[in-house]
């Protein structure tokens, strides 16, 4: 019984993910608030990557990756649903 319940607390690698796309979207959402309430204008994502010099690319393939993250999840999810909402056909002979 214990082993089932120590189980059931454990989080599914899907509910990670999506938390992480969570905060990382939140994130994105303050630092732009933030940037307009000090400058009055928004920030250009493309200039402020490029100031990273070399680590430009490794953020945009961090990017990336979550983006197809995203992606892989949603069909995965539909995937799932369209196959287990499926109805049965029971053969009448």
């Amino acid at each position: 019984m214990e082993n089932l319940l120590a189980r059931h607390d454990d989080w599914e690698l899907g509910t990670i993910f999506w938390y992480a796309v969570v905060v990382w979207f939140s994130a994105s959402l303050l630092s732009q608030a933030l940037y307009m309430a000090l400058y009055g204008i928004p920030y250009d994502a493309v200039v402020l990557l490029k100031e990273f010099g070399p680590v430009y690319y490794l953020v945009l393939l961090i990017e990336a990756t979550i983006w197809i993250g995203i992606g892989v999840m949603l069909v995965l999810k539909c995937v799932r649903k369209f196959s287990t909402d499926s109805p049965s056909v029971a053969n009448t002979v």
